[in-house]
């Protein structure tokens, strides 16, 4: 598995975006057979799927993520609106499998698994499953004390291709809470402010990048990779398609 560790230059969100989808087109094709990327974003941005941007209130959502100083994107993958700050940690893992649908709820089981038992791993009482009234809300979520919401995942299949992000959020959940109750009450989409968490809210203690070190130690990759060229400019060219 070829593992690409950090943000890229230039601090251009939508690219970060954009290389999860080159990545997954690559795999498509067989030009790539498995890679794991892991990064922190560089800015605050609300991250919205395809669907909420057929919304009556997503106009106003958008306005409303840019007035509290956050970017504005759409995914890939499903699932309704996130929002973080560069206290949080992207983990995009890309491969090629002839039947990827197939393995569609085998994935969200696995990974969801294995992010729970990462945290407990750091003294956090985790487990799997959605908390009342969470953001992007999935059976498969990992929630601490089945209260709060730490960790979201999502999808994306294409063919002989799949994509599994999951989002962590590490810290600034206060700062989340009041700009989330916003954009999903401009959408009129549930929304519990309460349902909000972070692993250093549960955890003040806790050293982040140990944190990360273990992912790629679970995921058993260590020795990161600059990313190719040829990545790159597939990603320039499908950076529009995730600026709102």
């Amino acid at each position: 598995m070829r593992l690409s560790s950090g943000a890229l230059p230039g601090g251009d969100e939508a690219m970060e975006l954009a290389v999860a989808h080159a990545l997954v087109r690559q795999a498509s094709t067989g030009d790539l057979t498995e890679a794991l990327r892991i990064y922190r974003p560089t800015a605050p941005v609300v991250v919205f799927g395809r669907r909420d941007t057929r919304l009556p209130g997503f106009a106003a959502a958008v306005r409303s993520a840019r007035a509290a100083g956050f970017e504005p994107l759409v995914r890939a993958v499903g699932g309704r609106p996130v929002a973080y700050t560069p206290q949080a940690l992207v983990i995009d893992h890309v491969k090629h499998e002839l039947l990827a649908p197939d393995g569609l709820e085998t994935r969200f089981q696995h990974f969801g698994d294995l992010y729970a038992e990462l945290l407990r791993d750091s003294g956090i009482d985790a487990r799997v499953g959605a908390v009342p009234g969470e953001y992007c809300p999935g059976a498969h979520s990992v929630n601490a004390r089945g209260t709060v919401k730490l960790i979201g995942t999502g999808q994306r299949v294409i063919r002989n291709a799949w994509l599994f992000s999951t989002l962590i959020i590490l810290g600034d959940d206060a700062q989340l809470r009041p700009l989330l109750t916003d954009i999903y009450r401009h959408l009129d989409l549930p929304f519990d402010a309460a349902s909000v968490g972070s692993l250093t809210s549960e955890r003040p203690d806790l050293d982040t990048t140990t944190f990360e070190q273990h992912i790629t130690t679970a995921y058993g990759v260590q020795e990161p990779t600059e990313l190719d060229d040829t990545t790159i400019e597939l990603a320039k060219a499908l950076a529009a398609d995730h600026r709102a």
